[in-house]
């Protein structure tokens, strides 16, 4: 059973419907018991980041969350999800994240129309479990107007084949592993999505996405079926 953290952010039964659709259960919930029980755990959302931290901490789930994010199971952050695993958010003043990935959170700059919303090309070097059988180029559903700049990695300025050529940067800190990212452009190249571990998360919604999105959650569903706990 995945367990969708219901901390007050976002369209949570759409996500809890799409894996249903893919063949696995999921359950919305505040509660950090089934939190712990889970199989693997998934933090999706929308709204403003310090927002969302200081919910997480009203509700008494960043003890369960930690743990879901101890690399011993799946996990899997969306959107807002994705960001609260940085160490730091530009958003209304600078404010603390879960500093699971090194990195900051910050403002597209001027030059194009923000929020950043609708369908765009995602690109990826054939690395990360997410993107199994997803072409790189694929289109996903995206809305959001801060992105995430992850400390140590370059964006990838030159590619060889239309793919990255930096294709994992390496995080001695923290868990064992590399840290691979797919990208996006929108005015300038930002991590669409990453992947270390057990730790997945993605800015796009793949609920929201289509053939693709299906298949990237298809994909998380085979890794928790899979037995990786």
């Amino acid at each position: 059973m995945i367990a969708v953290i219901d901390y007050g952010r976002g369209n949570l039964g759409s996500v809890e419907k799409a894996f249903g659709r893919v063949g696995i259960p999921a359950v919305v919930t505040q509660d950090p018991g089934t939190v712990d029980g889970a199989d693997a755990v998934v933090l999706p959302g929308d709204g403003a980041f310090h927002d969302a931290m200081a919910n997480l901490e009203r509700l008494g789930l960043l003890p369960a969350l930690g743990r879901a994010l101890d690399g011993s199971r799946p996990f899997l952050g969306i959107c807002l999800g994705y960001q609260l695993l940085f160490s730091t958010s530009e958003e209304f003043g600078e404010g603390r994240g879960l500093d699971v990935i090194p990195g900051t959170v910050r403002r597209f700059p001027p030059g194009r129309k923000v929020p950043h919303m609708g369908w765009n090309r995602v690109r990826h070097a054939g690395e990360l479990r997410l993107f199994e059988g997803i072409p790189a180029g694929a289109y996903f559903y995206f809305v959001h107007s801060y992105y995430p700049v992850v400390a140590g990695a370059s964006s990838p300025g030159s590619t060889v084949g239309g793919l990255p050529e930096d294709r994992g940067v390496p995080i001695p800190r923290m868990s064992p592993g590399a840290l691979h990212i797919a990208w996006c452009e929108y005015g300038i190249e930002f991590a669409a999505a990453i992947e270390r571990g057990l730790i997945y998360a993605t800015q796009f919604h793949p609920e929201k996405s289509q053939r693709w999105g299906l298949r990237l959650l298809e994909n998380f569903a085979a890794i928790v079926k899979g037995g990786a706990r």
